[in-house]
């Protein structure tokens, strides 16, 4: 899978499943080039969310109903993420 499919696929799925004001997919897989354990195919994303759902929620509770909708993809696609929300 390219970086653009990927992204396309998580904005999808994460603004299907939540209610949003904003989103932002950066690519950062640059930060993880030389680190062990990192593989080709697997990706590097920031996630920038508005979201007044998310807010409501301990982060603990956001982070985990972001990590069971991007499940499939953390394991196949995904070497690291990112959140942040605002």
């Amino acid at each position: 899978m390219n970086i653009n499919d990927l992204i396309a696929i998580v904005k999808k799925k994460l603004q299907n499943q939540i209610a949003l004001e904003s989103i932002l997919i950066e690519d950062k897989s640059f930060l993880h080039k030389n680190h062990a354990g990192n593989h080709a195919g697997k990706f590097h994303l920031k996630i920038s969310l508005v979201s007044k759902e998310l807010k409501q929620m301990k982060r603990i509770d956001s982070d985990k109903k972001i990590y069971k909708i991007l499940n499939e993809e953390l394991k196949k696609y995904i070497h690291s993420i990112q959140i942040l929300i605002n």
